[in-house]
């Protein structure tokens, strides 16, 4: 459930629906149907009739939550919706609730195969992102049964969660969608970075495109996962007590569903608001005439901070170490740029699986001392101008390998942060002289106004670095100086156990009954960033030990999916019972890993790319980091090498 208040009588609007213009639907809740409330506002319903206006008049629905009630009853679906619902007051939540975990609502009537229990399949997919919707299409083009588990309420992975306020990719297009001409022929972007309302109204076109729906179960947490030798199969249970079982196992969680919230004292005893940014209220969070704190200085606290700098009472962000943000060159873009570009979307799309970091441009091809002094300051000058990630992975090429060329570029980026923090103190604490480790070494966010909004005299800046955050009291925050922060609201922009916690979260367990996480407990083992020995029939995609941190999510998710794709239907082919990856293939794809990163200056950042964000965790890096093309080649080969690296066993 999410942490908001719903009131008795509940108007939603959603847009980003395909239909004739104008089109308009109002539904009337039928108050002697049971109904339960999923995270978003969303509503479970019986099949039944309802009455409605005009040209739709008697259509049945059929309908299982908000975002798919016009799907379900028409292919031609209207662009705009409006619900009328009644909410049980004994399904809302306090607004100061903070949520910690997924939410599950089981569908109180049988919704079809999809939401059967004993489920029979092929292939079972966890996550409705872009993996899920990209190997759920694949693999029914390849005629196998399908099915995609999701625990939210609509398409979209990481882009349902995470709606909090100013939350927006920051790949530019058209380097961040998939690659399939039936979907980018017949969709346009509004702006150079999406926001989350572009990027869910996406995947909602993707759905109405490929016809998606029919296969996935929303709504659905996967609360167990194991394969058995004996029958072949992988058996999946659900928290509302479903049990599915499949001849593979694709777990498509990406790196980011594990949130991390901090154990501080009197977290439950806040009398004020607060959420985790990944929990985020349908109704957004009102500051006005509030005082608000942001805790965290990643992507998420960056974007939510040049929105509430511009909208409290008053703000106070508390960092803990400086988020080297890259100039966003944010603009809208209209329809005609764009599909005069898509004659040469092929090539660009190809372009984007040669470069290292699976965008459509690549590292210079010299070093940071081939240039004079002079002569590096306009290359970067350059490259800041774009307003892009051309900056991070599209500068020069020993940047993290080479310790003086970071700091002409850590030095570089420095002097364009002074120049807009117009207080000495604050600008020392944003941008220190001292670099706090080499720079693009933890993942730096685009920024559109993060920085101005420090000369404003109502946002504060705390360090938590050599003061950190001991408790939160009824009125607000203190710090371990004995000051209490007093705030009204508290945005948790605390981050994720990034990379390994998806898959650990899940329950997944081996063959022998074992839990990954421990399993991983001395460290990470996969084999190609794909799959796991102990774990026959699974693979999975943009998870630990691939290139996934460090590429352009839909890049390297559909260089995986493709290749997973081929191995299952070679596999059919030959009548495999099951695959497993060899232990010893996957010890050495791991000290493969760390051999490429002791190369670098990663190791000397404590980021969640190493596992350091959160305590306890081991530190090591968990990425692949020779890039996508070297990657891709070292999939392809083994999987064209007789599947090197794993076990075959026949029925």
């Amino acid at each position: 459930m999410l942490g908001m208040a719903v009131s008795d009588s509940v108007e939603i609007e959603i847009d980003g629906l395909r239909g004739a213009k104008g089109d308009r639907l109002r539904l009337r809740r039928d108050e002697s149907k049971h109904s339960n409330v999923n995270r978003h506002g969303g509503v479970l319903v019986s099949p039944f009739l309802e009455d409605y206006d005009q040209r739709l008049k008697g259509a049945e629905w059929t309908a299982y939550n908000v975002n798919t009630w016009c799907r379900s009853a028409y292919k031609s679906t209207p662009r705009r919706c409006i619900f009328t619902i009644r909410v049980p007051d004994s399904l809302t939540m306090a607004p100061n609730t903070l949520v910690t975990e997924m939410s599950n609502v089981k569908p109180n009537t049988d919704l079809g195969e999809t939401y059967a229990d004993n489920l029979e399949l092929d292939v079972l997919i966890v996550g409705a992102g872009f993996s899920g919707c990209y190997l759920l299409h694949k693999l029914r083009k390849a005629g196998l049964k399908v099915k995609v588990y999701d625990a939210s309420h609509a398409f979209g992975g990481t882009w349902r969660w995470n709606c909090y306020p100013g939350a927006r990719v920051d790949s530019d297009l058209p380097a961040y969608e998939f690659s399939l001409p039936e979907v980018y022929n017949n969709w346009t972007w509004k702006e150079r970075f999406p926001g989350w309302q572009e990027l869910q109204a996406y995947f909602d076109y993707v759905d109405h495109t490929l016809d998606l729906h029919k296969d996935v179960a929303f709504n659905t947490v996967v609360t167990s996962a194991q394969f058995s030798r004996e029958t072949g199969k992988w058996t999946i249970t659900t928290a509302d007590g479903r049990t599915c079982h499949a001849k593979y196992f694709l777990p498509c969680v990406g790196f980011s569903a594990k949130r991390y919230i901090p154990d501080w004292p009197g977290l439950d005893k806040f009398e004020g608001e607060i959420h985790h940014s990944s929990f985020w209220p349908t109704e957004d969070v009102d500051v006005s005439n509030k005082k608000a704190a942001v805790i965290g200085t990643g992507s998420t606290g960056i974007q939510i901070t040049q929105e509430w700098g511009k909208a409290a009472k008053e703000l106070t962000v508390f960092q803990r170490t400086p988020n080297m943000c890259i100039r966003m060159a944010q603009r809208k873009v209209s329809a005609e740029e764009q599909n005069n570009r898509k004659a040469a979307y092929d090539e660009l799309f190809k372009k984007r699986t040669q470069c290292f970091g699976g965008f459509c441009f690549d590292f210079l091809d010299k070093d940071g001392g081939d240039f004079s002094v002079d002569e590096a300051k306009a290359v970067l000058e350059s490259l800041w101008a774009n307003g892009d990630f051309t900056f991070w992975i599209g500068t020069f090429k020993d940047i993290f390998k080479n310790p003086a060329t970071n700091k002409i570029v850590y030095d570089f980026w420095r002097s364009k942060i002074l120049e807009r923090v117009k207080e000495p103190s604050v600008a020392a604490i944003l941008a220190p002289e001292t670099p706090p480790h080499p720079w693009g070494c933890k993942r730096p966010s685009l920024e559109q106004d993060f920085y101005d909004q420090f000369n404003k005299p109502n946002v504060h800046l705390v360090s938590v670095k050599n003061n950190p955050i001991v408790r939160i009291e009824p009125k607000g925050i203190v710090t371990a100086d004995g000051k209490l922060h007093e705030v009204d609201v508290i945005a948790m922009a605390t981050g994720f156990d990034a990379v390994t916690g998806s898959m650990i979260n899940m329950n997944v367990k081996s063959a022998e009954g074992t839990h990954v996480k421990d399993l991983w407990q001395d460290g990470v083992r996969t084999y190609l960033g794909l799959s796991i020995h102990g774990f026959p029939n699974m693979f999975y995609t943009y998870g630990p030990q691939a290139p996934t941190a460090f590429s352009n999510g839909p890049t390297i998710i559909e260089i995986q999916s493709d290749w997973i794709v081929d191995v299952i239907q070679r596999l059919e082919k030959d009548n495999v019972k099951y695959i497993e990856a060899e232990e010893s293939a996957q010890n050495a794809w791991a000290e493969q890993i760390g051999q490429l990163a002791e190369k670098t200056l990663f190791p000397l950042a404590d980021s969640w790319y190493m596992g350091a964000n959160v305590p306890g965790k081991k530190r090591e890096m968990t990425c692949y980091l020779d890039g996508v093309p070297s990657y891709t080649k070292i999939i392809n080969e083994a999987r064209e090498d007789g599947l090197k690296g794993f076990n075959v066993v026949k029925n």
